[in-house]
């Protein structure tokens, strides 16, 4: 378990933000947390796995992706701030992620 600080949760953000920029070929500065994946982005389910298994090395994270898969099933991400508060819990929590109430 990694504690989350506010370094890491800044970097996170720039991280995911930065990621999306390079993949839809868009300013980073168009980028905000209510920025919606799908519909703003036309990001896809790839870039998101792609994501995670660049944020699972990165941070020497053991989960599973299927794990990860079942707690975005119970709340999906839909926006940039999402998405980041998920990669934060993966970073957080790891395998124990589905005990974790995302509220």
């Amino acid at each position: 378990m990694t504690a989350i600080t506010n370094e890491i949760k800044q970097e996170v953000s720039s991280f995911v933000k930065e990621y999306f920029a390079d993949e839809c070929e868009i300013d980073i500065d168009d980028i905000k947390d209510e920025t919606k994946i799908i519909e703003d982005l036309d990001g896809d389910s790839l870039m998101f796995l792609s994501l995670l298994e660049i944020i699972r090395k990165k941070y020497d994270v053991q989960v599973e992706i299927k794990t990860i898969g079942k707690s975005l099933m119970k709340r999906p991400a839909e926006t940039i701030g999402e998405l980041t508060d998920m990669v934060l819990l993966v970073i957080e929590h790891g395998e124990n992620i589905p005990d974790v109430a995302v509220a």
